[in-house]
């Protein structure tokens, strides 16, 4: 497989994905190629559900072999939200800020600081034909935002052996160690 679509709208997660197939001898294209499109409504349960709806609408539009990913941010002290409404959890604040206010003030007063980001990717190749890629990283959540790099909850998460939140590292170093970095190795193996 020569050449890969990913479908997605994500300018951030876009230049993530540039990044880690910078050395592949496959081509990825995304959207930005094409004029504005709609994506599917991410109606599923889960974030396999989710990845293979946005993958399997790419392979039907475009007819290339398409993959997306679902990703989000589990907090033990929210019971693993927000979960596979990550995007959506912030329109229930009026700001980021003060949705990460209330994701630490969740974790101080349980006394639990661990999260961990997923991502799950869905490759679908042909009509009836998805793999799906999970990667994990596990951490806790920061007393306070720091950082002003990467996107979504990445200011107030700090991965497992580090003391940096994601926002605090380079693309580069995040790109190292990140859930999706992991998905897309695991991707990236299978194609090659």
């Amino acid at each position: 497989m020569k050449e890969l679509l990913f479908f997605s709208n994500n300018q951030k997660k876009i230049i993530e994905i540039n990044q880690l197939f910078k050395s592949s001898k496959i081509i990825v294209h995304n959207l930005n190629l094409f004029k504005a499109i709609k994506e599917p409504r991410e109606t599923g349960k889960t974030f396999f559900d989710n990845a293979k709806i946005k993958s399997k609408y790419g392979l039907e539009k475009f007819g290339l072999p398409c993959f997306a990913d679902d990703s989000g941010f589990c907090v033990d002290a929210l019971n693993g939200r927000p979960g596979v409404i990550s995007k959506r959890f912030f329109s229930n604040f009026s700001s980021k800020g003060k949705a990460f206010d209330y994701i630490i003030s969740n974790a101080i007063k349980n006394k639990n600081y661990k999260a961990f980001f997923v991502t799950v990717i869905c490759l679908s190749i042909k009509k009836g034909h998805h793999i799906f890629f999970v990667g994990k990283i596990n951490g806790k959540i920061s007393t306070e935002q720091k950082g002003n790099n990467g996107f979504g909850y990445d200011p107030i998460f700090i991965p497992d052996k580090s003391d940096k939140t994601f926002a605090e590292m380079s693309l580069k170093n995040k790109n190292k160690i990140s859930h999706r970095m992991i998905a897309i190795s695991k991707l990236k193996s299978f194609l090659l």
